[in-house]
């Protein structure tokens, strides 16, 4: 349908046929609804209408096309598809609604969206809302914090569970036991809710029951809403990020924690490291509950440093969060935007690129923006990565272990003739070269030397765990007895670690 000028538009007047009975209908609206020559109602299945039908109202409904289709939008979508054409046959229209119009109506809002675009003319006639009825039905006040959410359209991270929240749309089983799975993502099984049907009329019927019972033993129809009272107890708020925030602030408040109070950014650098270190062994030994509780530490690190950067005045969490999110967002527009990246090797291109167009200032070096507080095999690794980015590196491995042999050579001669200067210097080259073939093989340094750490640990362990039971101490042990329990070590942690050399 093409834009029309304001005079030529045709009119919808949008009736709402509030939440309860006949008697409850202001006298406007039931002259307006009685009058109108053309009315549409999106639902018959209102007790309004029951009434209204026994006194001669004539009206179309569109409760057919919810059989018809399986999803609400295409639903939604040919209801205004046919009340724009509808409305364009006649010029002036009148379509009812539960409630009041502005209040979970879905249509309306698309109805106004097509006004915006100029297509037709809206007016709206108030009827009152479920949502009066529903307060005195609970008796809770809504300025205690309050939240309206659909059902159909209901998720997990939209709810907040320290105030009042009022479920609308639950109009039969399947869409309750749709909520009650999303809910319990938030609340414990048992935590009490409560179903209100048909609120404020004669028929108002209201169940308490637990959360895991509402799509079983209940009734619903289509005036029925679900009520979820505030959280109060503060265990049950544990899992809620905003809690672990006011809990870090706590920790770091005037009458917080001594050690807490102190800390800094430069102070904390150690445990942020420590803590890291700890998730990835955590990942090495295939420990998911080790794992979880050392993403925990690495989080309260992080909310550490945020707190302290709100104290200074200078950037809370949210500007962590907000950073963070923006950066994603840009950094992979091939997920958020129209660019095309098919391959890893496409997605690290775009991801240097965009990174290198969002630096203010050019650096001194290419490799300035490695940091020199990254552990010494790490930052070999960055380093030559960087460089290769831009050609400085070998096509294939055979001059890499030409530059070994030649670096293992003068570290031997710095170890007959050199100093102890001279020698670390050399041994340097090696390790650096050692990284580099580590690198064209892809095997990151500090993953492999990890690894080797851990086999050792494990081995040594063994040796000292069967001297133990041998009554015997290291100190006690020869070399050669010691290497023999190496050898059987080997062969005993076969099945623990992979690599037996």
């Amino acid at each position: 349908m093409e834009n029309k000028k304001s005079s030529q538009r045709p009119s919808i007047t949008i009736v709402g046929l509030g939440a309860g009975e006949l008697s409850q209908l202001p006298l406007g609206i039931y002259r307006e609804l009685t009058a109108a020559e053309n009315l549409y109602l999106r639902t018959e299945k209102h007790p309004v209408v029951q009434e209204l039908e026994q006194e001669g109202l004539r009206f179309n409904s569109f409760d057919a096309m919810y059989e018809q289709h399986t999803q609400f939008h295409v639903v939604y979508e040919k209801i205004i598809e046919e009340l724009l054409q509808a409305a364009s046959n006649s010029m002036n229209i009148h379509y009812g609604v539960p409630g009041h119009p502005l209040t979970a109506e879905y249509t309306v809002q698309m109805l106004l969206q097509k006004e915006r675009e100029g297509y037709i003319q809206v007016n709206i006639l108030g009827g009152q809302s479920f949502l009066d009825p529903m307060f005195n039905a609970l008796k809770i006040d809504p300025n205690d914090g309050f939240q309206l959410l659909d059902a159909t359209a209901l998720q997990a991270k939209d709810v907040q569970i320290t105030q009042h929240v009022i479920i609308s749309q639950v109009y039969d089983a399947m869409i309750a036991s749709e909520v009650k799975l999303t809910l319990m993502e938030k609340y414990p099984d048992e935590f009490e809710v409560i179903l209100v049907t048909a609120a404020g009329t004669a028929s108002e019927n209201i169940q308490k029951m637990p959360l895991f019972e509402i799509d079983g033993q209940m009734k619903v129809d289509n005036l029925t809403a679900l009520y979820v009272p505030p959280v109060t107890d503060d265990e049950l708020l544990h899992h809620e990020f905003s809690k672990l925030r006011e809990v870090i602030a706590q920790l770091r408040a005037p009458d917080g924690c001594p050690w807490d109070k102190k800390q800094t950014h430069q102070s904390l650098k150690r445990y942020l490291l420590e803590e890291s270190y700890e998730v990835i062994d955590a990942i090495d030994q295939e420990d998911d509950d080790h794992l979880q509780e050392e993403l925990g530490d690495v989080l309260l690190q992080v909310l550490l440093h945020a707190q302290i950067g709100e104290e200074d005045g200078f950037f809370t969490i949210d500007d962590v969060i907000e950073t963070l999110t923006a950066k994603m967002i840009r950094r992979h527009p091939h997920v958020f935007g129209d660019t095309v990246a098919q391959t890893e090797e496409q997605v690290n291109e775009n991801w240097d690129t965009i990174k290198n167009a969002e630096k203010e200032t050019t650096s001194a070096s290419l490799l300035g923006d490695i940091p020199a507080s990254m552990p010494a095999l790490m930052r070999a690794y960055e380093l030559q990565k960087k460089a290769a980015k831009v050609g400085f590196d070998w096509g294939d491995d055979a001059p890499m272990w030409k530059k070994l042999q030649e670096e293992t050579s003068e570290w031997l001669q710095e170890v007959k003739y050199g100093t102890k200067e001279t020698m670390k210097k050399e041994f340097g080259d090696m390790l650096f070269v050692m990284v580099n073939l580590g690198r064209f093989y892809k095997l990151h340094p500090e993953e492999s030397l990890h690894m080797t750490n851990r086999k050792f640990y494990k081995r040594f362990s063994y040796i000292e765990t069967t001297l133990n039971k041998q009554n015997r101490t290291l100190e006690q042990t020869t070399l050669e007895e010691m290497d023999e329990l190496w050898e059987e070590a080997k062969t005993h942690l076969k099945g623990e670690i992979t690599d037996e050399n």
